[in-house]
């Protein structure tokens, strides 16, 4: 499986949306150069709330482009670096990965994947309505996240748009993405 990078966003202080750059550093252990969720603790804020001592499962935040196209179809406007993540991604099924898959992205970037993302309340207060778009249940009532994954840096990089992506499963069994 491969797919190639279609943005990347950063954003030194709290805020919802990231801005689109021309490329992001990628820093082993930590995350996003200059992104206000780098570090080795957890640097959300409800996590922090919650226990700050915390590993970072956070670091890096994926999403997958064709969200876009679906959610737009039902008339939401979301483009990249609008829902908060570092990594727009194309052709890459994200939420089929298993945990620890290994995405190499461009020439040095490998980033861990550790699980999905728990969108929140403030997908509402960005577009009224999205929330459910994101996060549905199956026909089994099981909750379905379909806002993007989270990741570690394992191998530090610089990471732009146009970049490709190389999946590597990690030996199975394969366990799939919990929310992280």
């Amino acid at each position: 499986m491969s797919g190639s990078v279609t943005a990347v966003s950063s954003n030194g202080e709290y805020s919802f949306t990231k801005p689109n750059r021309a490329a992001i550093t990628l820093l082993a252990g930590l995350g996003v150069e200059g992104d206000v969720h780098a570090g080795v603790t957890v640097r959300h804020r409800s996590r922090v709330a919650q226990d700050p001592t915390q590993p970072n499962l956070r670091q890096v935040h994926l999403i997958h482009e064709e969200l876009f196209a679906e959610v737009g179809a039902a008339g939401f406007g979301v483009r990249p670096g609008d829902l908060g993540e570092n990594v727009t991604t194309r052709g890459v099924d994200l939420l089929g990965l298993p945990v620890g898959a290994l995405l190499r992205i461009g020439g040095e970037a490998v980033v861990e994947v550790t699980g999905l993302r728990n969108p929140c309340a403030q997908i509402d207060n960005f577009q009224d309505g999205l929330l459910k778009q994101v996060v549905g249940r199956d026909e089994a009532g099981n909750v379905v996240r379909r806002a993007g994954i989270m990741g570690v840096v394992r191998t530090g990089g610089v990471v732009r748009p146009g970049d490709a992506i190389a999946v590597e499963l990690p030996e199975g069994p394969h366990r799939p993405l919990e929310r992280v």
